[in-house]
């Protein structure tokens, strides 16, 4: 009863023909790894979409998901205890939520000391954070939210802030394992030494995910922030009434 139900409101939810593809993704992959079956249409429709709805690639895409999550978080998830080191940095907060209902992320550039972090972690730290971020997100249903965003503040950012490895293996995580998932990301307090750094990533961020970025100049700061976020979820900092709490859990 309750699997025809779900049935039942993922079939209200979009477009029929898209769903009859998360049934034809969902058979090809399931056929090959049967751990297919413990994710729901919702997830599929995500991966469809990421490959623009071509099932051979976004089956592939799937496939290399399933493989990589029991070995990247093989107790379900990653605790702060396991990135300690991360975490003590405070560099990203999960506070707040913007007018369309996307929790947020507020991050600081400056924080980031790549000469002081080991890869591995940093990359289990990222995994950390996605799986906090879309756990504030309501469950899987028709029209609910999937998506998060996030300000990232480069006010201060350096060359000692620098770090290319690190960046590339945060997309990689976000675009091959958590896609569809990020709405919009502003740069906020950019400095120019910033876009040298910035030249190197964005060839490597897929066409749909480009977009997404959002540079904002600092005469401009104020009104894009506050038509994007309400006054209650923006950070004091940026002249809101949201204190953060500069730690992760």
């Amino acid at each position: 009863m309750a699997e025809r139900q779900e049935q039942q409101q993922v079939a209200s939810d979009g477009d029929a023909a898209e769903w009859k593809q998360v049934a034809e993704l969902r058979a090809v992959t399931q056929a090959q790894d049967p751990s297919c079956k413990e994710e729901d249409d919702y997830t599929l429709r995500r991966f469809l979409r990421a490959r623009d709805h071509n099932i051979g690639k976004a089956s592939a895409m799937l496939l290399k998901y399933l493989k990589w999550k029991p070995t990247a978080k093989p107790h379900g998830a990653i605790p702060a205890s396991e990135v300690a080191r991360e975490v003590a940095q405070a560099k990203l907060c999960m506070q707040g939520y913007d007018r369309e209902g996307r929790p947020l992320i507020y991050g600081f550039g400056a924080r980031h000391h790549p000469a002081r972090r080991d890869l591995e972690e940093f990359k289990r730290y990222v995994v950390h954070v996605l799986d906090a971020t879309v756990a504030r997100l309501p469950l899987p249903g028709p029209g609910r939210q999937e998506k998060f965003a996030a300000v990232a503040d480069l006010k201060g950012w350096g060359y000692a802030n620098c770090d290319i490895r690190g960046y590339l293996a945060a997309l990689d995580i976000m675009q091959s394992y958590y896609p569809e998932r990020l709405g919009r990301v502003f740069h906020i307090h950019v400095p120019y030494v910033f876009m040298a750094a910035w030249k190197i990533v964005y060839p490597f961020i897929d066409d749909n995910t480009k977009k997404k970025f959002v540079f904002v100049a600092d005469k401009d700061l104020d009104r894009t922030l506050r038509e994007a976020i309400d006054d209650s979820q923006l950070a004091e900092i940026y002249g809101g009434k949201l204190k953060l709490v500069e730690t992760s859990n």
